[in-house]
């Protein structure tokens, strides 16, 4: 496995490369969720590689990009393990040099929920993705369908840029009890660890609901914020959404594919999570 710390070093070494490159982009502290994608990718292409960067543009300013959990040791070896050929490993000022000005503004798709609450937040992510992939020039990237508004911003991104890479979503990887894993998930007390997966059992009574023939998108708002706010270790729900899956507008009937997803406070810990209807 090679580690590459610089841009010039890994267009390099990507330059000598046949047949097909899968990517995984990651802000380190890896789990489960990002060694499936991993695996998705090594058995998708000739090569996979994997970029391991703490984006501090996508952290809004009451956000500790400083506090966000790493450990590169461990990282490495958790990438060396699944098979990974390359990492990408940059520092800040090689990503971001001294009079970077350009950014990426996906519209729409990246207003509501999370970019309603988290200002800049998606610019952020658009840029350093849309950079990653200009440096890497992968054929195919993964992505896990926790993060389900990035997913839409990624994939709005490179239709409309004309990117030529296959975005490949996998499902949420979950631990035992239902809770989607994490990074972040590491910050919950241990009372907050046994309380969290109330956030599946929500989403999960809206999919139930579903599928017995609900079709009020209001309707499943309720139930999903009834079911979190009945718990107490939830300190706020923060946003229940029932919007198309593409667009991520707010739906009133459900007449085609959508996201619910849901955004909570445990104590310090915001968690997101969601689910496809359809």
């Amino acid at each position: 496995m090679q580690v590459l710390t610089t841009i010039a070093d890994f267009q390099k070494a990507r330059c000598q490369l046949r047949g097909t490159l899968g990517l995984v982009p990651t802000m380190g502290y890896l789990h489960e969720g990002h060694l499936t994608l991993m695996r998705r990718a090594k058995a998708g292409n000739d090569t996979v590689a994997a970029s391991i960067f703490v984006n501090p543009t996508q952290f809004g300013p009451s956000e500790d990009f400083s506090a966000y959990p790493r450990d590169m040791e461990r990282d490495l070896a958790l990438l060396s393990a699944a098979g990974t050929d390359l990492v990408f490993a940059p520092p800040v000022e090689d990503m971001y040099p001294l009079g970077f000005e350009a950014w990426v503004d996906v519209g729409k798709v990246s207003q509501p929920l999370e970019g309603a609450r988290r200002p800049g937040h998606f610019r952020g992510v658009a840029t350093v993705v849309a950079k990653l992939f200009n440096i890497v020039r992968p054929d195919k990237a993964y992505f896990g369908q926790k993060d389900g508004q990035q997913v839409a911003v990624v994939k709005r991104m490179v239709a409309d840029l004309n990117m030529g890479i296959d975005i490949v979503v996998v499902p949420t990887v979950r631990a035992p009890d239902g809770l989607a894993l994490s990074s972040r998930n590491v910050y919950l007390t241990p009372e907050q660890r046994s309380a969290a997966p109330v956030i599946y059992k929500a989403l999960c009574q809206a999919q139930k609901l579903w599928e017995e023939g609900e079709r009020s998108g209001e309707r499943l708002r309720q139930e999903v914020r009834g079911i979190l706010e009945r718990e107490p270790l939830v300190e706020e729900v923060d946003y229940v959404s029932v919007a198309d899956a593409a667009s991520l507008q707010e739906v009133g009937t459900i007449q085609q594919p959508v996201m619910v997803s849901v955004a909570v406070r445990m104590g310090k810990t915001r968690l997101i999570d969601n689910v496809l209807l359809g």
